[in-house]
């Protein structure tokens, strides 16, 4: 009996936790609304921009001080999209970016009238999603940080001179000469009086089924006057006048019901604010197994038989209470279970195409007729669409520029395909490869996905045969790194200064005409799993060699699953990668040096060559001549640029930013200048481009790692012992090699004389 009556207590503990407020009379609602005006003063939509900018947060931009950033933001969906969900659904970057962005147009006001369509092939996830943002929404707002309020009507039968059902009318009398004899000063002693009555014989209790918020009780034209007199001048005042976000306060009228009680209250009670005393709020509780808040409807479900609802007790004791059954109609539709909340339909087909036309008025008017009544809808319109449904509302002209097609296309960022797989199939799949395989797994699946022709890509790269080595012919690989967020290192000086903000916007536009064909995502499980099944070995981890070999089988009967030339482009860049893991883990130089170089070089360019000065960075008297730019200019540029034009540009820099504005103004050390850092990157870029040279003509190198954790590794000599620990110390700390996967990588580069292939 002990641990029951503990788990009970514990039990009232939880749930207690979760109990919403009671309800409030309006003025208290008020004083609320006053204390905290941003998150009272909110209709569906705000607060469906604020759950996902709840879970979502602002996002990463790598390059937001790029003046040609695009803010193409790394949005973390986790906590949205993943957490707390049996079936995850995976946003990539591209459609994160596509779906902050309408919920961002969302809060400013650009959401009336309009329907939401969310389109993509089969097996995109579209209904995983749907069903995700539905329940994560649900929950948000039956939290304390998303709650809305309704309007509850509560009407005390002895002050207003009606009575409960079963008895007479004998107390009329006594009731209208109450009403009567209140005078201004009591009026807050008879709003106590009204509130105290708690028996359910003494109030009848009428809720809004529009969910109305209770700011509309206050009529329209009074409203500015009102909000002008409970807030103080600040922000949200200020906001609240000017901001097409807020127009609904001001615009929107309450529903026919209340707006009945209201006038039939006012003719009976003559005072407005006993009115008000008989208006009370409540939290706006979601249920979508209910239908409360959010109503989901399938083409399978049938349609509801009956149109208009009512409650015929309730009518009853308003008929009984006003003494007239004209003047309160309490009808409504089932779109008022759902106003100020969500509609959806997953999938336009079927008796989902029959309720997307009901919505025509809706959409179009913001309204719907029940019986001989107008009721006002404004919901948020959610829809589920396969592309070839499309034909399904090609017949309904006027639906074309009242629906917002939202993109859910297959994955196209390779980060979020990978994990996928692990979501699938365990976080533990990262072991069985070397690093960049399983990325590169993802690479070939989003290839199939990709349109073979990028007329963004080629306006930015006509020539794309001059990256052969690390890219394909079509740049596929190129645009998936930018569809990543990322711009890749290998790219020349000129094509990083040609992508500009408007090339970029080109490049990730084109994303929404692509993910509508190759390998879907069902495909893409099933495909890595056959691969995975095959390969996975615990004393050989999974090489590129093994994916190039599965990809061609596979594809031997599919030739246009994969762009032709695609795998051995894509060895080509895996190449690339380990070669600069393999020369970044060799490289130790005197960074001291380096630095000082790079100090006297930045002084050195603002003098003609043949002088000797005194360097006001370093101290060091510099003989200027030709040969000091070259052999700098060598490090920092190798091959690949004129030195002079060079020289130039960062003379440029240096005086017209570096040393007037950061130095000068900003008292910053020249070391963390924005020119410092470029020319200490180029230096140690191209000083690892060869540091690979003096140990590919050694053989004894080559086999000291191959002996490496072994007995006979103790035989070499001390200085290739020293070099050989430092790279595979290096590859498992900084690249997440294991020990035999740093040997495997570093004997793949020498015996396939990968530094050779990419020799500047």
């Amino acid at each position: 009996m002990a641990n029951l009556r503990k788990a009970m207590a514990n039990l009232h503990d939880k749930l207690s936790e979760h109990q919403q407020v009671d309800t409030i009379p309006f003025e208290e609602f008020v004083k609320l609304m006053v204390a905290h005006p941003t998150s009272v003063v909110r209709n569906v939509f705000q607060v469906f921009h604020d759950m996902v900018k709840e879970y979502v947060g602002e996002g990463h931009d790598e390059y937001a001080n790029d003046p040609e950033s695009i803010h193409f933001v790394d949005y973390d969906c986790s906590r949205l999209f993943v957490e707390g969900t049996d079936r995850p659904f995976f946003a990539d970057r591209l459609f994160a970016n596509r779906f902050v962005a309408h919920v961002e147009a969302l809060k400013i006001g650009a959401q009336q009238n309009k329907i939401y369509i969310f389109e993509g092939p089969h097996g995109s996830g579209k209904s995983t999603f749907l069903n995700i943002l539905l329940k994560k929404f649900e929950q948000y707002a039956n939290t304390p940080q998303g709650t809305r309020y309704q309007v509850v009507w509560r009407l005390n039968r002895k002050m207003m001179g009606g009575s409960p059902a079963h008895h007479g009318n004998h107390m009329a009398e006594k009731i209208l000469q109450m009403i009567a004899s209140a005078d201004q000063q009591h009026i807050a002693d008879a709003l106590d009086q009204d509130t105290s009555v708690q028996a359910s014989d003494e109030f009848l209790e009428i809720p809004c089924p529009s969910h109305d918020h209770p700011v509309l009780m206050i009529p329209k034209e009074y409203r500015r006057k009102f909000f002008d007199d409970v807030f103080e001048n600040d922000e949200f005042k200020w906001k609240l006048f000017t901001s097409k976000e807020y127009e609904w306060v001001f615009r929107e009228n309450p529903c026919t019901i209340c707006s009945s009680l209201f006038q039939a209250l006012q003719d009976k009670l003559q005072n407005p604010l006993r009115i008000y005393a008989r208006i009370y709020t409540r939290p706006y509780r979601f249920n979508r197994r209910l239908g409360d808040g959010i109503s989901v409807f399938n083409p399978g479900d049938q349609p509801i038989r009956q149109p208009v609802l009512s409650n015929s007790m309730l009518q009853k004791r308003m008929n009984n209470l006003f003494n007239d059954s004209n003047q309160v109609k309490y009808i409504y539709s089932r779109y008022a279970r759902t106003n100020n909340g969500i509609y959806a339909l997953m999938d336009i087909k079927s008796h989902n195409k029959e309720r997307l036309n009901e919505l025509h008025n809706i959409i179009s008017e913001g309204v719907h007729k029940v019986e001989d009544v107008e009721e006002r809808v404004n919901s948020l319109l959610f829809a589920l669409m396969n592309p070839e449904d499309k034909k399904n509302i090609e017949d309904i002209q006027s639906f074309s520029d009242r629906i917002e097609y939202i993109n859910i296309p297959y994955v196209l960022d390779i980060k979020t395909e990978v994990k996928i797989y692990r979501n699938i199939f365990g976080r533990h799949i990262d072991q069985s490869f070397l690093p960049w395989v399983l990325l590169n797994f993802a690479r070939v699946i989003v290839a199939s996905r990709l349109n073979i022709t990028s007329s963004a890509m080629l306006e930015w790269i006509p020539h794309p045969e001059k990256y052969k080595r690390y890219c394909d012919e079509n740049l596929q690989l190129l645009k998936m790194e930018i569809f990543t967020g990322y711009i890749p290192p290998w790219l020349s000086e000129e094509d990083r200064k040609r992508l500009t903000a408007k090339r970029r916007r080109q490049i990730i536009a084109e994303s929404e005409a692509e993910g509508q064909k190759g390998f879907s995502g069902r495909d893409s499980i099933k495909i890595f799993n056959e691969f995975f099944s095959a390969y996975a070995r615990e004393d050989k981890p999974i090489n590129m060699s093994m994916l190039c070999k599965f990809f061609k089988n596979y594809t031997r009967d599919k030739k246009d699953a994969i762009p032709p030339g695609f795998l051995d482009s894509l060895l080509n860049l895996y190449n690339f990668k380990i070669l600069q893991e393999v020369k970044e883990s060799l490289y130790y130089y005197n960074e001291e040096k380096i630095s000082r170089e790079i100090q006297n070089y930045i002084f050195a360019v603002s003098f003609d060559p043949g002088t000797v000065q005194k360097c006001t960075f370093t101290g060091e008297n510099i003989d200027i001549t030709e040969d000091f730019f070259t052999s700098i200019e060598h490090r920092l540029l190798g091959s690949r640029q004129d030195g002079h034009s060079f020289r130039q540009d960062v003379q440029k820099e240096y005086t017209s930013r570096t040393l007037t504005q950061e130095i000068i103004r900003d008292n910053i050390h020249i070391t963390e200048t924005a020119l410092y850092k470029e020319l200490h990157e180029r230096y140690i870029h191209n000083l690892k481009e060869k540091v690979l040279d003096p140990f590919l003509e050694n053989e004894n190198f080559r086999r000291a790692i191959k002996d490496y954790g072994k007995e006979d590794f103790k035989t070499y000599d001390k200085k290739i012992r020293n070099d050989v620990t430092f790279l595979i110390d290096n590859l498992v700390t900084h690249y997440r090699y294991s020990p035999n996967g740093a040997k495997e990588v570093c004997i793949y580069v020498i015996d396939n004389n990968i530094a050779q292939k990419f020799a500047q």
